[in-house]
């Protein structure tokens, strides 16, 4: 089940992001990138959005990602769901800053002034539950170490 739940992430590159803030929800449509092992997704944004300040003050995290996109001919009938809990992280480390700057602009070059505005700010969600709706009813759990 692991491998198709990386599959998903891989062959997709947005997603929903949900943030917490004095108990309200938030989210975020984003466009990401994942790391080989599926372990972290890295998304960037502004400094100043509400969903940075929710990211700096609470760093739990959902993201939602799925496949409806690839199964509108089905009538959706064969969707399958992500829901991804996991943790913000900063990204502090320049190298891995630059390198992942260029993973991003490789994926989503219509990103580009975006990405390299000053005020843009990569960071990481690393990946601690999965949950793979698959259909309607079937549903699975992956624990991510």
């Amino acid at each position: 089940m692991l491998e198709k739940i990386k599959d998903i992430i891989k062959r997709n590159d947005l997603c929903v992001l949900a943030t917490i803030s004095g108990g309200d929800a938030h989210c975020s449509l984003m466009s990401y990138v994942v790391d080989d092992e599926c372990h972290e997704i890295y998304m960037i944004s502004h400094k100043k959005t509400k969903k940075y300040a929710n990211l700096i003050l609470h760093p739990s995290v959902s993201l939602l990602i799925d496949t409806r996109e690839e199964d509108r001919e089905n009538r959706r009938s064969n969707v399958k769901a992500l829901t991804v809990t996991g943790e913000f992280q900063n990204i502090v480390d320049p190298s891995q800053k630059d390198h992942l700057h260029s993973k991003f602009l490789q994926k989503h070059p219509h990103l580009t002034d975006f990405v390299n505005d000053p005020d843009a700010e990569i960071f990481s969600v690393k990946i601690k539950l999965i949950q793979l709706l698959d259909g309607v009813k079937d549903a699975y759990f992956e624990v991510v170490k």
